[in-house]
């Protein structure tokens, strides 16, 4: 399931991490550091030390604003979201085809989780740079991605995908992954197809005893498949 979600970080809160992200002084380093032996070959780009003060500051920003978002929170089901990383693609910088590790430590902890699902925060004006293209493998093809800044994508870690070239500015990112109290991507697009019906239903004033049950089924659901 991959899914589009507008405006996860306002315009003006997008141009501020932009901005800090722009300025001389970031601590960019190669993205390599942190590439597994599939992606070390394959992976050009450079992306901010996730240790240093700057990105745990940018990260917090991204996470506040997941946490008041309804549709990421119904999309993503999240058990736990790794720390936001931010990453820069300039003028022939690109990351070849790959699927993302299944479990990841968090940083600064003993800790692990299963990456259920891989997201891309856009934070750069789409206009501002050609080429950057995420593009998603699934049963239907192939999936091209380029977003507004503030504009967030999930979908499956499981799936193959890349980054095109970019061949003018530079594309400038927040990526991150999510384990989902639903680990499984069809049961979880089956109560977030739910959740949306629910909801329009609510809004149209539709039978109140029937949306009530519907609400049952869901919670119902989510009580059989998650695992909390």
């Amino acid at each position: 399931m991959l899914i589009r979600i507008p405006s996860i970080l306002s315009a003006e809160q997008a141009a501020q991490i932009a901005a800090r992200l722009n300025d001389a002084n970031v601590p960019w380093v190669d993205g390599r550091i942190t590439a597994g032996f599939q992606g070390e070959p394959v992976k050009r780009y450079q992306q901010i030390d996730e240790h240093s003060s700057l990105a745990r500051e940018l990260g917090e920003m991204v996470l506040a604003a997941l946490e008041r978002h309804p549709r990421f929170i119904s999309a993503a089901l999240p058990a736990r979201v790794y720390p936001p990383m931010f990453n820069r693609y300039e003028a022939g910088m690109q990351f070849g085809a790959h699927v993302d590790g299944a479990i990841r430590l968090i940083p600064g902890t003993t800790a692990k989780m299963r990456t259920d699902i891989s997201a891309t925060l856009f934070l750069a004006p789409k206009n501002g740079y050609d080429g950057g293209e995420l593009l998603v493998e699934d049963t239907y093809g192939t999936h091209s991605v380029k977003l507004d800044a503030g504009d967030l994508v999930l979908y499956p870690a499981t799936s193959l995908h890349r980054v095109a070239p970019v061949t003018r500015g530079a594309r400038l990112a927040s990526f991150f992954w999510v384990q989902s109290m639903v680990a499984d991507d069809a049961k979880r697009a089956l109560l977030f197809d739910l959740d949306n019906a629910i909801q329009r239903l609510g809004a149209t004033g539709a039978d109140e005893s029937a949306r009530t049950a519907l609400i049952g089924t869901y919670h119902n659901l989510l009580r059989m498949w998650a695992q909390a």
